[in-house]
Order: structure tokens, then sequence, then C-alpha cells
């Protein structure tokens, strides 16, 4: 059921539980119904089980050790049922709707107002109305690719503000979406929203353009069609405005391009270390982001001490963190659970395949991806726990002291590595093996587990109120969740390129010769340049560009894009969209190699997951069929076929 759109104690002035139209024609309830829009973004990002649905199933994630059917059946491998009963599939379209309704009342009441009384100083800001322009499109942009075609009329007409609770829907058609809100909304985004951020984390006539320039590249894709995948509702995959799919590609690569050469305040930062380093948040690499704050629990939107494991707080990395805490040393835990980057909570839900190292970040000496991507050492800290002790006896019954590392993940796998035939005194409890002359337990990537991998260092808490102790370790993350980064441009012109579009170089900061090749190779040289090592806890002073620009193929194909997107954003929620708009995730997540679930487990096995056509859409929640007062046949229909 469509409901109108709602706020949660945005305001303190003035808080309200409803919108209502008399309230949009006030500046005040304008900026409330803004406000509400940024608030709705923590939601979906940073909540784990969006994230889930985002990132399980994939090449970068399958289900962890204590993972519920929350997380085995969105693996596409029958570890659980997937149907449209399915929780994680259910958020998006259970979130944004009210939000995309807000906007409506936005758009409508406050242009209403200005249009009589125009001259007046009652009139309300342009720019500030045209920000909900940006979050109904951002919206319906992540609805058409989830669910393909949805409702443009919740209740009230097309894109108009609906008050009242109906039981009825209509979904319109993939090319309706786009042409009628998606691309008008964000052109006049991009006419009326500021170069300059009106708020820290506001949108920009920039941010605007990226992501009109993603979604003519997703929808030039949805026109071609390359592997005949089906789309609902059923519809002729032609543009109501006859162009082709050539001229979405050309318009993707012309405002990626444009908007590179034209940065505003945005840009790379010096190195991948500082675009993810929790002390460097909110930098101006990251262009659209889900906010949170440590210093307020009423505007970080969840408690600072302890974690409600729903939206709005941000527990996403949880996740990925497997249970570290388990490790020992001298029977005692040596790894205490701690909010740092490098540790955080561990929930076990998720796991990163073989595969994740062994193929997409098997450069990890020049690259500084990998490390600025995962925590693969595990450094001692008991005494943040309240451990007295100087030192502890560890791996080969050598003495380690705080600082030194506990378990290492290597690199490579090394022939001279021991690991345990069953569990006993003296030897690692979580199954690491040992090498000869080191006092910290190892783990080479064969075998990583559905229980022990290395953890999610880029997305894991930061924060300066943890003292000397253990902080809030439980507590979500303050940290703001990054949805959009500038360096996707980068990516968007590269694909658009290799998809047809005619090249030309761009000038400015990040100048280059406009080819795929050259624009990845922007994000390649600054992949090979270091300032910090995770792994060694050290300052590293590096700059391998060169070698990683060697190192790039002299043709880029989509495969090659794929693999430095996912070594760019892994774990960032962006890898379903980018298989689902390629049509390439058969081909590159079908089958995954990992360990099992339980404590030495190092057997490899080869899982297949079946990814029908029918998967690259989403089903309609059951919950939203079932509240509709249609026809069992008109229920029928609603529903994307197969499901």
């Amino acid at each position: 059921m469509f409901l109108m759109g709602c706020s949660s104690d945005l305001l303190n002035e003035n808080p309200r539980n409803i919108f209502t139209p008399d309230y949009f024609k006030t500046q005040a309830g304008v900026q409330g119904g803004v406000t509400a829009l940024y608030y709705n973004l923590r939601n979906l990002y940073g909540q784990a089980y969006y994230y889930n649905a985002c990132e399980t199933g994939t090449d970068e994630a399958t289900w962890g050790a204590s993972a519920d059917g929350n997380f085995t059946a969105m693996d596409y491998s029958n570890a659980a049922t997937f149907d449209a009963s399915t929780s994680p599939i259910s958020i998006l379209w259970s979130t944004v709707f009210s939000n995309i309704n807000t906007a409506n009342g936005i758009i409508e009441n406050a242009l209403l107002v200005n249009e009589t009384k125009k001259g007046t100083s009652d009139t309300i800001s342009g720019s500030l109305i045209t920000e909900a322009n940006f979050f109904r499109a951002f919206d319906y942009f992540l609805l058409v690719q989830k669910y393909g075609g949805v409702p443009l009329d919740l209740g009230a007409g097309n894109l108009k503000f609906n008050t009242s609770a109906v039981r009825i829907s209509v979904r319109n058609t993939v090319p309706e979406v786009y042409t009628k809100c998606i691309f008008p909304d964000l052109l006049t985004s991009i006419s009326k929203l500021p170069v300059t951020q009106r708020l820290t984390g506001t949108v920009t006539k920039q941010v605007a353009q990226l992501i009109l320039a993603k979604a003519y590249l997703t929808y030039g894709w949805w026109l071609q069609n390359p592997n005949k995948i089906p789309t609902y509702p059923l519809c002729d995959r032609t543009d109501p405005n006859g162009k082709d799919a050539t001229w979405y590609f050309q318009q993707a690569y012309n405002l990626a391009t444009s908007t590179i050469a034209n940065p505003g305040t945005y840009g790379l930062q010096a190195t991948y270390y500082d675009v993810n380093v929790g002390s460097n948040d909110r930098n101006n690499e990251v262009m659209l982001y889900a906010d949170h704050t440590q210093s307020s629990a009423q505007y970080n939107g969840g408690s600072l001490s302890s974690g409600s494991a729903a939206a709005p707080d941000n527990f996403a990395s949880w996740m990925l963190t497997w249970n570290y805490p388990n490790i020992r040393s001298s029977n005692v835990s040596s790894v205490v659970r701690v909010s740092t980057q490098d540790l955080g909570r561990p929930w076990v839900r998720m796991a990163p395949p073989i595969d994740v190292f062994t193929n997409t970040f098997a450069e990890k000496t020049n690259d500084s991806r990998y490390d600025g991507t995962f925590t693969t050492v595990y450094h001692a800290n008991w005494p943040m726990g309240g451990n007295t002790s100087t030192s502890l006896v560890n791996a080969n019954n050598m003495s380690i002291v705080p600082g030194d590392p506990v378990l290492s993940f290597l690199s490579t796998d090394d022939p001279s590595i021991v690991y345990p035939t069953a569990l006993a005194a003296g030897i690692s409890n979580v199954g690491a093996g040992t090498m000869p002359g080191r006092a910290d337990y190892v783990v080479g990537p064969s075998a990583i587990s559905r229980i022990i991998y290395p953890g999610i260092w880029k997305l894991g808490p930061y924060r300066t109120d943890n003292g000397t102790g253990t902080g809030n370790p439980n507590a979500g993350s303050t940290r703001p969740f990054p949805i959009d980064k500038f360096s996707e441009l980068f990516f968007i012109a590269a694909e658009a390129a290799v998809k047809g579009a005619t090249t030309t170089a761009v000038t400015g900061t990040y100048a280059n010769d406009g080819t795929a090749r050259g624009l990845i190779n922007v994000i390649r040289a600054r992949a090979g340049k270091w300032k910090y090592s995770n792994a060694q806890n050290a300052a590293v002073t590096a700059d391998n560009s060169a070698a990683m620009v060697a190192a790039t193929p002299a043709t880029i194909n989509i495969n090659y894009i794929l693999a430095e997107r996912s070594r760019e954003y892994y774990g960032e929620g962006y890898r379903i969209f980018d298989l689902r708009r390629t049509q390439t995730w058969a081909d590159v997540a079908g089958t995954y190699r990992i360990c099992g679930k339980d404590i030495g487990d190092r057997n490899i096995k080869t899982v297949t997951r079946t990814i029908l056509p029918k998967h690259y859409l989403d089903p309609i929640p059951q919950g939203q069929i079932d509240g509709m007062d249609m026809t069992a046949t008109e229920k029928a229909a609603y529903q994307n076929p197969g499901y």
C-alpha cells in the first residue's frame, strides 16, 4: 500500500509524522521535506539487509557461517528458497515510495506557491525545490534497476502528491519511468542545482550529472539488451524519443567526461587510502553519502552506545566481519572487539569467496586497493579489554606484545604453512596455520572459508571518543556511508567508450586521451600510490603508478572494467547493479570457490549458482501484492514473470 511521506523527528521546532500540502507551501515545510529526503538515505545505505541484497549472490560475496535465511536465500545457490517473500528484496520497495511521494509534495506545492507569490518575499528557493527533483529521480532509478517498470502514479496521478492510501496500482514501463521522470528530473537538477553545496553533503549540479550519466549508460544497455534478458511490464525495447542505445552511450560519455573536466569542488583524493580512511570522511571524492555523526544520538539517527541492527543505523560492515575476538593467545582473547576501523562488530553473515583474493585482487604489491579494502593482519590489543599482561604466547610458542601481529592473512599460499589437523592446546583455536619463525598465525587464500576471512576495513567504524578502551563496538557506525563517488565518472565514461561512444581528449586536472584505457589509467595510477599500510600498521611512501599503468591491457573490454570496478568499489553495494546492467551476472558470478562454515574446514568447494534470466528483476514483494485490492488476475499481472 502506497502511503504518504513521513519524517522522523527531523525538525526540533515542529516535529510531525505526516506531510500535508499546506505544510509544503511554506519555507519550513520545504526544508523539512528536503531534510526527510536526505534522512531517508540511511534507511537504505548502511542498512545491512539492503546491503546484503546488493552484494550477496555476486562475485564479491556469499553467505557467511552465521547467516540466516535473509543471506542464504540471496546467494542464488539453493541454500534457501528465493521468492517474492524473501525479505531483503522488499527493503528498497518499501523504503522509497514514501520518499518519492514526499518529493512529489515538495515539487507540486512549492512550485504552486512560487507561481502565486511571484515577486514577494514568500517565495521558496528554486534550487531547494530542485533537490526534491533529484531525489525523486534517484529513487526511481534505483527502483527501475531492481524491479523493472514501476508506478509513476501513487494514487493521485503521475508524479502527483498523494494524501490518501490506495489499494490499486498500475506499473509503468521501463521507458516511461526513464523518459517521464528520471531523465527530466535530472536535467532539471543539472540546470538549477548550484555547483557548490548548500550545506555539507547536499546535492549539486555535478552530483546530478553523475547520476544522469549512469542512468544514460544503464538505459543504453537496456535498449541494446545483448543477452535477450526479458523486461516487465512487457514493452518494445524502443525509446519514446526515437533515440537508440548508441545515442545514450554517447550522452553518458559526454556528460561524464564533461564533469571530469569541470569538477567544481569535487575531485580524486591523492591515494585510495585517503578516500576510505575514517579520519578523512566527507572528503571531496565522495559526492553523495548517507550521513551519521558521533556527536548526537538524535542526529546520528541511532544510539551511540548500542546497535539496533535496523535502519537507520549504519551496520553494514558487521556483515563482512568475521569473529576475530575468538582468536586466543595464552588462552585469552588477544584481539578484543573495539570500535576501530580495522575491527568493529563481527556478525559473519557474509563472506568473500576465495576468488576475490586470487583473481580480483591478484595484484597486492603495487595496487594499494587490496590493503585499502581489507583488514588482513589482526594486531594484538588485549590491554584495551582490561588485560594487563605485558606479553602472551602465540604461534610456535613465541611471545607477542601489544601491537604485534596475532593472525595474518597471506597474499599467496605458502607451502611451509602447517595447519592443525584438530583443535588442541598450543595451536590456533580458529584453524589458522603456522610458519617457521613466525609468532603470528597465518591463513593462505586457499583456506579462506565462510567462518574466517579478511574483514572489510574500508567500511569499518571510526570514532574519536573511544578513549583508551574498547569504545562502543556494539553500536552502529557513526561514519557516513558512501553512495556515489567522483571516481565513478571515469568508469562510466570508459564503459560508454567500450560500448561505442566516440572519444575525445579530456582536459583539466585529470587530462587523458579520453579512451577507455586512458580513463581507467587515471584510476589505476592513483591506486599505485601508497601513504599508509593497514597490514603493517605504519606509514608507507611508495608510488607504483608507472607499474600499474604499464600493466593495463592495451584493449579494454567490459570484463576488465567490471574487474576494475570491483577493485575500486568492493563491498560498497555497487555490484548487483553492475552485473545486471551489463548482463554478465551469470558469467561473472555463476560459480565461486570457498571453504566450509566450520572451524578448520579447508576443503575448497566450488558452488554453482542458479542465475536465470528472470532473476535480472527482483520480484515485487509479496506484501505489496497481498495488500492490494485487485483481482487475482490483476495481481498476477502485476508480479514479475517467474515469481
